[in-house]
């Protein structure tokens, strides 16, 4: 079922066709997913309850397709909490100053290229990305080494430019990109 939206995820449309017609709807929308590690759900855990096999973990994940990963910017894994961490109530930024800057990113993207970083074809992508010489290093390697297809490629670009824009840079710097290829989790 998963694989349906692939389509839908790219061309911000769905297309149903039953017998002789067939329709076309907008279907802009954010996808958010959540996956367990392994069948059981505790690999990688440090209480060491997963029983599961190197081979059912690798088939479990191997159930989600390659360029439906493709399609997903940030794959970020989320290890459990441990006790102390549920007690501790630090936080470095509070949701009024994040929520300040995140409406500051959309407008700067807005006023420069009249829509936002998700929205940019490929090629407007490398007129608006701009990378620095360390930073085109840095993506020429990970896409080397992880193996990224076009379509990761650019979604690396596009969060790289919008990590830019929440710090407030006209240019990508290479902890920008950094950053957005870390969001690419274990897969590419």
């Amino acid at each position: 079922m998963l694989e349906v939206l692939r389509q839908p995820l790219e061309s911000k449309e769905i297309v149903i066709s039953r017998a002789a017609r067939q329709m076309t709807f907008p279907a802009n929308f954010q996808f958010i997913a959540a996956m367990n590690p392994c069948p059981c759900g505790y690999a990688f855990n440090q209480d060491s309850r997963c029983q599961c096999s190197p081979e059912s973990i690798q088939r479990y994940q191997n159930r989600i397709s390659g360029p439906l990963l493709d399609r997903i910017d940030l794959h970020i894994d989320v290890p459990p909490l441990q006790a102390q961490e549920l007690q501790d109530q630090t936080t470095s930024e509070g949701s009024a100053t994040v929520r300040k800057r995140v409406i500051q990113a959309y407008h700067q993207q807005i006023d420069r290229q009249q829509c936002l970083n998700q929205a940019l074809s490929p090629k407007r992508l490398e007129q608006y990305a701009r990378l620095d010489e360390s930073s085109a290093k840095i993506i020429e390697m990970a896409q080397q080494r992880l193996n990224l297809s076009a379509r990761a490629y650019h979604r690396v670009l596009r969060v790289a430019r919008t990590i830019a824009d929440l710090a407030e840079s006209e240019v990508i710097s290479s902890s920008h990109l950094t950053e957005a290829l870390s969001y690419r989790g274990n897969s590419n």
